[in-house]
């Protein structure tokens, strides 16, 4: 199920963009201003935003420029046909398509559908050239398509698919901090596999593999109350 975050600090327009997306079996966060988007981008793994940027006491253009979730897909959504500027800005900033009001909640919904079809195919591709793709850290080396990890001293070391999946997730993203809901969908394998600690218990056997300490770890942190932050500069070839 897509997960799609409506910002829209209209309640009558939200509410209706929501029940009608929660009809057509997406998960639907509905909220009124930026510091809420900000809330529910950081505690939960978004598919897409539709974003009004014309907000009652913030400019939906300024949330654009200061998003940190810039992999997210944004549909800007302006008052009227001739906001152009909006329009314009809007896309020159990263939003991958726009809407004008009043809407067409049909319409909204192909446009939604859309974006997520060239970000699933865009993923895709990815992720094949990715499978060609070798990252070294602090020295070591982890060849994506042979699925090996090679430690600085030359040594093979063997990770499970949750292990291999977590490592991929941290070096994907070095020096930001991850949170458990992010790294759980990165590292899991079977949905049986998830349970509330269990990232946890991935975290410490990926150290012991890792550290040269894992009791004080350098390479993956603890930011308390956060994540986990991967320390370690990262070089993909």
């Amino acid at each position: 199920m897509k997960h799609v975050l409506v910002v829209d600090d209209d309640s009558a327009m939200r509410e209706m963009i929501a029940e009608y997306l929660a009809g057509e079996a997406f998960q639907v966060s509905a909220v009124a201003d930026g510091s809420a988007m900000k809330r529910v981008l950081a505690e939960k793994p978004v598919d897409l935003v539709v974003l009004d940027v014309r907000l009652a006491d913030e400019d939906g253009l300024e949330l654009m420029r200061g998003r940190e979730s810039a992999d997210v897909p944004v549909i800007v959504v302006t008052g009227h046909r001739r906001e152009e500027t909006d329009r314009i800005v809007g896309l020159e900033l990263g939003a991958d398509d726009y809407m004008t009001k009043p809407l067409s909640l049909r319409e909204l919904l192909a446009r939604i559908r859309a974006v997520l079809r060239r970000v699933e195919t865009g993923t895709r591709q990815s992720r094949q050239r990715e499978k060609r793709v070798r990252y070294r850290f602090a020295g070591w080396e982890l060849d994506v398509w042979a699925r090996r990890l090679r430690s600085p001293t030359g040594e093979l070391v063997p990770l499970t698919a949750g292990e291999f999946n977590l490592l991929i997730a941290f070096l994907r993203s070095p020096h930001h901090v991850l949170n458990r809901e992010q790294l759980l969908a990165a590292s899991h394998v079977h949905d049986e596999e998830v349970f509330d600690r269990s990232i946890d218990v991935q975290i410490l056997r990926l150290r012991r593999k890792l550290e040269a300490n894992p009791r004080e770890p350098a390479l993956i942190r603890t930011e308390r109350g956060a994540g986990y932050l991967f320390a370690a500069a990262v070089e993909v070839m």
